[in-house]
């Protein structure tokens, strides 16, 4: 009978020990991680997890990945996914007070738990489900890394779903793990997959859906994936709701370990690693929501069409060139033309409709024209419509969609029978130039290799003249000259003490302005001879130390006449200031803004124009390139001359060398800000073309964006002249001044292309001036998207 009871209780021990998952020894506090030395991270008891610093490209992030033996490690869980990477120096620390910290070089330490705990920790465990958990004084779970899933759920894992909340997000790529393009959320049908850029996971956004059985929306839900890969949604009370995967019975082949990754495709995946320790690991895909990638929303970006391959290719529509030759997936944005291009015929000729055979997009479209058996008459009737710019024709239905830019979720096929066909609208000059692409293909080579040439030969004759100087003595001459002029301010920038400064402002007693980072006083020179502006840091220790560097490194090294010019600093001990030329006559706010009546409309379209060309030397012709992120009428400001110059860069974004976009946390003012900011995308010199859209529509009505005591319908500025425009009704806007009707409309169309939602679709700085001045012809805006 012994006997008996004792193989008994050895097969309920291991029942439980099956049913639990294995804890690693506890990490106990005062252990450290290091991203190039042991110990670099804590592995779980079966060896199949670990938990710490992995290799991303040049620097290092802290997560958890799958030991399966393969090369590159497979990431299941990334800590604060979003922040930059760490270099070799930083370290990992489970302290003695009771914090998980992340240290790194330069920064402040880093809590690697999303919130903040109720208790202090005292102890933490890698387990062998892929859990990372942290552990109060009396063994109570306080944390765990199963709570926070990024792109990836694990068997037993179970992460309770809110209806509208993000349940997981896709990687940028396999070796970027920072937020990508999609997201898999719940709504009220059920789980759904959708582009992240879209504020509601709803039917029209989203590309893929599993279906609860019912919308009662007092239930809670689970996502469950079990140990043989069965998958499904369940409700609180352990109803299932909806089946993913059936599963797979476990056997000697399959047995291992499965993983649910929304893939940075787009594309949610179930996987099963085999760990077999024998043999080599192979990683299986055992389902997938799609089958065709073109089908996700958004694997080609707007204006943009999916051809199906390995790999997938994103074409531009006609007229449209890529963002971004370099990410393809990115999207298209108007060609915008080339004022030297074409004869005068050329450029009066009609719109020409290409047609797209078998191409086809979502459907937004906001004019339906059915019973239309002949695709000709979809073609001629987005001709002669001012409003469509594309047409979509669907044989099988006979109906004609009239669509609107920007075109979401473009896909093509290739093969004999024709379903669709897609008929976009080209002004003249793109089809001119796509008809000579050949000829000025080949003479832009010409050119290229004659100015090449010509580069070589002139460095040469430099090289050769700096030399037969220096052999002569001249440039000891040239030296002594400099000596003797001394450096002035014009040639470097003057520092400056405090005490010097606090003189020069009389102890600082006459404020000009004050802004989030500071006070600016009015001051003058040493010998009284120049009147200038100083500004000066209160929050020192954090952002004003951030923006003193910032503005240093910004303006420092521009010079143009519609900047503000930086004179000096002062850099001792907490004290942090920055001295500008004075602008005697305040900021453009208090110019527009004015209750006295409104400034000539040729003043103000001077303004606009010397606005745009700062903002255009920002953009284009210093280095490196600058997108100010703070365009708004209170930091243009007006010297004595009444000339319009840009300030404020401590806000500013300088950008590398080849780096046209970057991912930044939202700045600015609101009001002014480009809805990019708001929606985790990449920021471009596109953000500071809607902010300079907004400040030139304030400028031609002279009105702020947002007024309350106004009419309705006139509250927001954007909207109202958007109406106006649309109506035929601009003289709304003139107030009985005198203007020049046509540059009128002109300037306020130019407007509305700046404040377009897609930053594709605003044209650069250098296209808007041309436009402003009447040498680039302005194409109708489009309508908001409704």
């Amino acid at each position: 009978m012994a006997p008996t009871i004792w193989v008994v209780f050895l097969f309920a021990f291991a029942v439980v020990e099956r049913s639990q998952p294995t804890l690693s020894e506890n990490i106990t506090l005062g252990s450290y991680l290091y991203p190039t030395k042991n110990p670099t991270s804590w592995s779980s008891p079966s060896g199949h997890f670990a938990f710490g610093f992995y290799q991303e490209g040049q620097g290092f992030a802290v997560g958890i990945w799958l030991l399966d033996g393969s090369a590159d490690k497979t990431v299941v869980w990334t800590a604060n996914t979003d922040d930059p990477l760490v270099s070799a120096s930083a370290t990992l620390c489970l302290t003695e007070d009771g914090k998980l910290v992340l240290t790194a070089e330069g920064s402040q330490n880093k809590s690697i738990t999303a919130d903040e705990l109720s208790y202090l920790i005292y102890s933490a465990s890698m387990l062998d489900n892929g859990n990372f958990v942290l552990y109060s004084s009396d063994s109570k779970m306080i944390w765990q890394s199963f709570d926070y899933p990024t792109d990836t759920i694990l068997a037993a894992q179970s992460p309770v779903l809110y209806f509208g909340d993000n349940l997981l997000s896709s990687s940028v790529s396999r070796t970027n793990h920072t937020i990508g393009r999609f997201r898999l959320s719940l709504n009220r049908n059920g789980l759904s997959l959708a582009p992240a850029a879209t504020i509601d996971a709803d039917s029209s956004t989203s590309y893929w859906g599993s279906y609860l059985y019912d919308n009662e929306d007092y239930f809670k839900f689970k996502l469950n994936l079990d140990d043989i890969g069965h998958m499904y949604v369940v409700r609180e009370n352990g109803t299932i709701s909806s089946n993913l995967t059936d599963g797979w019975p476990p056997s000697n082949h399959t047995a291992g370990i499965y993983r649910a990754t929304l893939d940075h495709d787009g594309v949610f995946r179930l996987y099963l690693h085999s760990m077999r320790k024998n043999n080599n690991p192979t990683e299986e895909i055992k389902w997938q929501s799609l089958q065709d990638k073109c089908s996700v929303y958004g694997t080609c970006g707007i204006n943009s069409y999916c051809m199906l391959g390995e790999p997938i290719d994103c074409t531009c529509l006609p007229g449209f060139n890529y963002i971004n030759s370099s990410e393809r997936y990115a999207g298209c944005e108007m060609r915008w033309g080339n004022r030297s291009f074409g004869s005068v015929e050329e450029k009066r000729m009609t719109p020409t409709i290409v047609p797209l055979q078998n191409t086809w997009f979502k459907d937004d479209h906001y004019s339906l024209l059915q019973n239309m058996e002949n695709e000709e008459d979809c073609k001629e009737a987005c001709l002669t419509d001012a409003n469509c710019v594309a047409a979509q024709y669907r044989k099988f239905e006979n109906s004609c969609y009239k669509l609107q830019f920007p075109l979401r979720y473009g896909r093509g096929r290739k093969g004999k029978s024709i379903s669709f066909v897609l008929f976009v609208k080209l002004a003249n000059r793109d089809w001119v130039r796509e008809k000579h692409t050949s000829s000025i293909s080949k003479t832009s080579i010409m050119i290229l290799v004659i100015g090449a040439i010509l580069t070589i030969c002139s460095g040469i004759t430099m090289a050769v003249f700096g030399y037969l100087i220096s052999r002569r003595g001249l440039w000891a001459h040239v030296k002594s000259c400099e000596e003797k002029l001394g450096t002035t301010e014009d040639i470097v920038l003057r520092s400056f003490t405090y005490n010097e400064l606090a003189v020069a402002t009389n102890g600082f007693n006459q404020a000009l302005g004050r802004g989030s980072f500071g006070t600016v006083y009015k001051g003058a020179s040493s010998n009284n001879e120049r009147t200038v502006a100083v500004k000066r840091l209160e929050k020192v220790v954090e952002e004003g130390e951030r923006e003193f560097q910032m503005e240093m490194r910004a303006i420092g090294r521009t010079h143009h006449r519609n900047l503000v010019r930086l004179i000096g600093f002062c850099n001792e001990g907490f004290n942090r200031l920055l001295v500008y030329e004075y602008m005697k006559n305040g900021s453009l706010a208090d110019f527009i803004f004015s209750a006295e009546g409104r400034p000539l409309w040729s003043d103000r379209v001077r303004i606009i124009l010397e606005v745009a060309r700062g903002i255009l030397y920002l953009h284009e012709d210093c280095e490196p390139h600058i997108i100010h992120c703070d365009i708004k009428p209170q930091n243009i400001l007006i010297d004595e001359f009444w000339t319009a110059k840009i300030s404020d860069f401590g806000l500013a974004k300088l950008l590398t060398p080849n780096q046209t976009r970057t991912f930044t946390g939202p700045r600015g003012t609101r009001g002014y800000l480009a809805p990019e900011w708001y929606q985790n995308k990449p920021i471009s010199v596109k953000a500071d073309i809607y902010s300079f859209g907004i400040v030139l529509l304030e400028i031609v009505c002279c009105r702020r964006n947002i007024e309350l005591e106004v009419e309705d319908d006139e509250i927001i500025l954007t909207d109202w002249i958007s109406k106006c425009y649309r109506a035929g009704e601009l003289a709304k806007l003139f107030h009985g001044e005198e203007v020049e009707k046509k540059q009128f409309e002109r300037i306020v169309m130019v407007g509305l292309w700046c404040i377009q939602s897609e930053p594709a679709f605003r044209p650069s700085m250098k296209n808007v001036i041309l436009m402003i001045e009447g040498i680039m012809d302005v194409q109708v805006p489009p309508f908001p998207a409704s």
